[in-house]
């Protein structure tokens, strides 16, 4: 046979293995629903699975750190010996966050957690705050209500024993809490049916539940984390001016440090003049200014042409953390001043949290506290229109309360109110007419400013594009929840089809995973988790035939207890 002859054969195998290849390549919801079943599996983690104590971000040897007021627990003896891992006891029982500092414990390591529970993926090898909740949501979309509840009770469990739910897991994160969404994913689960045999064991867990509720709300009205004299809430780490401790190296600083070199205009005041190698007196000083050279090697290591980064700055900075948008030039340049706003996603989460205690106390005949949390939610809906909502823009916006005015930085969390049934209509119909500014092909991008950061354009998220189709759902805007559900999960159906994965953030403007981040954090994390409970959420919406309120948009439901109303 000539080569002539074999031609039309070696065509037509290419444009077979070139169909098999377009097919393999194209979005599958099928094959989405496919990846997220099985990466519950690959991503649920408990005290016996050793690979939980493992730690890549601070790279020390694994270390499990008990409550002190905790009696051990009657498996510790079997996973210590299996897992080969050092079990601690934490020196003094926690009554808040803050009361014990971690850089005085002799190494960092996990804390303890009596149920399985969902990482986000990747190098997240913990229990996360505010990941958790879209988790949940996801976890109950899927019928897999132990392990939802297993993490509900993790964070009552973090509540009683650490003080608040933390940001994660971890020693570290001793110091600050996350986004409050406990209130959330409490109402969630007694929102779901199969979570509880009957009524009467759900009402018995909440007489247990909501005391811990009750307590970890009063994180966020402590004298700390009050915005000034507004009546709102701000973002607050008790760990001081200093480095975060999970941060192995002083890389990131530096480059802070650069970029406000190479924009000086831009600099709030973060920059403070110092040496790379400071004598005594300059140490001193840089106690105060700075943070401390002799008691943080990244702190240390924090100098770059001239310069270090201001004592302020690194309180901004864990404040940034707190918020989970980290990082976004939102509250200034890397979020360094992030504990000077009162920000709209933080008092719309706690408005909700507060509607849902009220509810929580109706439930359980508690008359006097449902009186109090219905007071307390009207003074922060009342302190959010004042402060917040900017009439001239038709959005909430955050407010810089130490210089007295609000920001002019168009931030997608200006939804979070509308999850949260704090807007009005009038609220709810300018929101709706603002869409333009973050729609783009993929879905609701986080800013119009391109910082570079990952929290900022072109890029957007799982638990912002939910909460903001979920509040549009709740006030009647169906049309537009769905096509925001249909643009999102397209974007993570196309970025599956492409590398077999779900990642943690993707380019709203190509809508697919092209994820390039120039300031603060590079990596595109596979899992992962809240994508994940995020999809199932958004496929249940588009599934709906009623156009009714989506379960937990902030729409009431009927519940595995009856009583409360959504406002």
């Amino acid at each position: 046979m000539t080569m002539k002859s074999l031609l039309p054969l070696a065509l037509c195998g290419w444009s077979v293995l070139f169909a098999a290849t377009e097919a393999a390549a194209r979005p599958d919801a099928q094959k989405t629903r496919a990846y997220i079943d099985h990466a519950w599996t690959t991503l649920t983690r408990s005290m016996d699975d050793c690979s939980a104590l493992g730690d890549s971000k601070v790279g020390t040897r694994p270390l499990l750190y008990l409550p002190a007021n905790l009696p051990a627990p009657p498996a510790l003896a079997a996973m210590q010996a299996h897992c080969r891992v050092e079990v601690q006891v934490l020196p003094r029982a926690i009554g808040e966050l803050g009361d014990i500092a971690p850089a005085t414990l002799p190494r960092q390591g996990l804390l303890y957690l009596p149920h399985p529970y969902v990482v986000p993926g990747g190098f997240f090898n913990e229990m996360y705050g505010w990941d958790s909740y879209f988790i949940v949501l996801g976890l109950l979309a899927d019928q897999r209500t132990a392990l939802a509840r297993d993490m509900v009770d993790n964070a009552l469990f973090e509540v009683r024993y650490y003080g608040a739910v933390l940001n994660a897991n971890r020693s570290y994160y001793l110091t600050r809490a996350q986004p409050p969404f406990l209130g959330a994913m409490m109402r969630a689960l007694l929102d779901d049916p199969a979570s509880f045999k009957d009524q009467a064991a759900a009402r018995a867990w909440l007489q247990q539940a909501y005391p811990l509720a009750v307590r970890d709300h009063a994180t966020w009205t402590r004298r700390e984390h009050l915005a000034g004299d507004t009546g709102l809430a701000r973002y607050y780490d008790y760990g001081g001016a200093a480095p975060v401790l999970e941060m192995r190296d002083s890389s990131y600083l530096r480059g802070v440090i650069d970029w406000l070199i190479a924009h000086p205009s831009e600099d709030p005041g973060y920059l403070v003049k110092a040496s790379e190698h400071p004598d005594a007196a300059e140490v001193v000083r840089l106690k105060a200014a700075s943070c401390d050279v002799e008691a943080s090697k990244v702190c240390a290591g924090a100098w770059s042409k001239g310069f270090r980064l201001s004592a302020d700055y690194y309180l901004g900075d864990r404040a940034m953390r707190e918020s989970g948008f980290d990082t976004t030039f939102r509250m200034g340049p890397f979020g360094g001043s992030t504990h000077h706003y009162a920000p709209v996603d933080l008092n719309s989460l706690l408005y909700r949290y507060e509607r849902d205690l009220h509810d929580f106390a109706v439930q359980l005949g508690r008359t006097a506290d449902a009186a109090h949390w219905a007071d307390v939610a009207a003074a922060r809906r009342a302190a959010i229109d004042k402060y917040l909502w900017r009439a001239d823009q038709g959005m909430y916006m955050d407010y810089d309360f130490v210089h007295g005015k609000p920001s002019g930085y168009r931030f997608v969390a200006t939804y979070y109110p509308l999850w949260a049934g704090a807007a009005s209509p009038q609220q709810a119909a300018a929101l709706r007419g603002r869409l333009g500014v973050f729609e783009r092909k993929g879905g609701l991008q986080m800013s119009e400013h391109a910082s570079g950061a990952q929290w900022d354009a072109p890029f957007g998220w799982a638990p912002t594009n939910w909460l903001a189709a979920a509040g549009l759902d709740a006030y009647g805007f169906h049309d537009d929840a769905r096509r925001i559900a249909r643009e999102f999960t397209a974007t993570i159906d196309r970025s599956l089809a492409a590398d077999g994965t779900i990642r943690e953030k993707y380019n709203m403007a190509s809508g697919n995973a092209d994820v390039k981040i120039s300031a603060g954090y590079t990596a595109n994390v596979i899992g992962f988790g809240w994508s994940n409970g995020v999809y199932l959420k958004m496929q249940a919406l588009l599934q709906e035939r009623t156009g009714g309120p989506v379960r937990g948009a902030g729409a009431r439901r009927d519940s595995a207890l009856a009583g409360g109303s959504r406002p």
